[in-house]
């Protein structure tokens, strides 16, 4: 049987998460801004590292997003402890 110890808020977690969504949000941002950006300038030379790394932005803000919310389950549920 748990106690009310074990169920509480670990809030390291909860302030690491939150420092998580601000650089998530920062680069949900920043990708389409880029892939915008080698859109809008496709006669460029550089066409194709902005576009490359906008996208390399756009899959990082999708990783970026699915861990931010695993470190909000883990501070407000705890980690799963193996028996």
């Amino acid at each position: 049987m748990a106690t009310l110890d074990a169920m509480r808020t670990n809030k390291e977690l909860l302030v690491k998460g939150i420092k998580f969504i601000g650089y998530t949000t920062g680069v949900m941002f920043l990708a389409p801004f880029t892939i915008y950006q080698a859109f809008k300038n496709e006669d460029h030379p550089a066409y194709i590292p902005v576009l490359v790394i906008g996208l390399l932005l756009a899959i990082t803000a999708i990783g970026l997003g699915f861990y931010t919310i695993k470190i909000f389950m883990d501070a407000l549920f705890g980690k799963k402890e193996k028996e």
